[in-house]
């Protein structure tokens, strides 16, 4: 007789699986959180929120894209996981909402429970370092559709605000300040890139030790995605924010103008940053034009808030001088790259729309 098994499917190794992770899952539980794992939704109660005048739901959804293709190759998959929560969450505190709940879905060739263990343990931890719950998650097998060894990420996240406090940035006028927040290093976007620029084109390995990075090239590309979520909801609470930016897909060119009304445009001062060793490394392989570099990556810039000239500074200060939130959840590799600095990095302008390089 013939069995789900045969097909490539094991639904025992799911069961294992699902063993493996229930415990970092239930880590990531608040009061909130309704009813248990094994339930066929997530349910998660909004009684915190009731005193809010107009609540909000935000919702978004991301991936982790070629980088996973890094993570396969050096096979080491405890970081992919906390990249998929920040894309996702780091977008919702943009309009400056608070992460209530995730969800994620893992779409395999073969399930390796041990594996999945490990990429779930990374969403777990990137859902404690930006608040919210872990209520639900999807495991497909599909052999035929996916190699042995390959895998896809995608996330969900549900956030809320009072309609009243979302930051729209229409307030937004020329002569207000960017104050940029530092990256960890490439986080999850331009990988189809750098796997051409050390890959095919300078031929480096993975795990090729290199002493400006200070570890080996397939490490540094896979440092986590910074989460800003605590960070950015302790600044929203004591600072007038106009507008924030997470630089994703686009770079800093093409991120920033979505939140700032049309009409007007920003001039970057290119040089007013300290830059992760790997975009150091590429901008000195002199292969990139500078506008297409800051066009395809994050370049040391993970987010971009804009505020008031005279509110600049002491919102630098504020965030220098803030402990860094997050780094007990990295390995020491990484701790230094998950420190916040914060630079003035340019200004909105009137005397032209898009964006000038300085």
């Amino acid at each position: 007789m013939l069995t789900y098994k045969q097909s490539g499917v094991d639904i025992d190794e799911g069961n294992r699986a699902v063993d493996l992770i229930k415990e970092k899952i239930k880590g990531t539980y608040d009061n909130n959180v309704i009813g248990d794992l094994g339930n066929f939704s997530g349910l998660y109660s909004l009684k915190d929120f009731i005193s809010m005048k107009e609540p909000v739901l935000l919702a978004s959804t991301d991936g982790v894209g070629t980088k996973l293709k890094i993570a396969q190759m050096m096979e080491n998959h405890d970081t992919v996981g906390i990249d998929l929560v920040a894309m996702c969450v780091n977008d919702l505190i943009c309009q400056g909402a608070k992460p209530l709940f995730f969800l994620d879905y893992i779409a395999l060739g073969k399930l390796v429970p041990e594996h999945i263990e490990k990429i779930v343990g990374g969403i777990a931890d990137g859902c404690k370092m930006s608040g919210c719950a872990l209520i639900g998650g999807e495991t497909a097998e599909m052999p035929g559709m996916y190699g042995q060894d390959d895998y896809d990420l995608a996330g969900f996240s549900i956030g809320i605000a009072d309609k009243e406090k979302i930051v729209s940035g229409k307030d937004v006028k020329s002569g207000d300040m960017l104050v940029g927040i530092s990256s960890s290093g490439v986080h999850s976007n331009g990988f189809s890139f750098i796997r051409k620029i050390f890959l095919d084109t300078y031929n480096y390995k993975m795990d090729q030790h290199v002493e400006e990075l200070g570890m080996t090239v397939g490490e540094a590309l896979l440092t986590p995605t910074k989460v800003y979520v605590k960070l950015a909801l302790d600044i929203l609470e004591k600072h007038n924010i106009k507008a924030v930016a997470h630089i994703t897909g686009g770079g800093l060119i093409e991120n920033i103008t979505r939140v700032i009304p049309k009409g007007l445009g920003l001039d970057i001062n290119k040089k007013s940053w300290d830059k992760p060793a790997i975009f150091k490394m590429i901008e000195e392989f002199d292969a990139v034009d500078e506008r297409e570099l800051h066009k395809s990556f994050n370049m040391g810039i993970g987010l971009v808030l804009i505020v008031n000239k005279e509110e600049a500074e002491g919102l630098v200060d504020f965030i220098n001088s803030r402990e860094s939130d997050n780094i007990a959840f990295v390995d020491n590799k990484y701790k230094e790259l998950f420190k916040d600095n914060a630079y003035i990095i340019g200004e909105v302008v009137d005397s032209h729309q898009g964006v000038e390089l300085c």
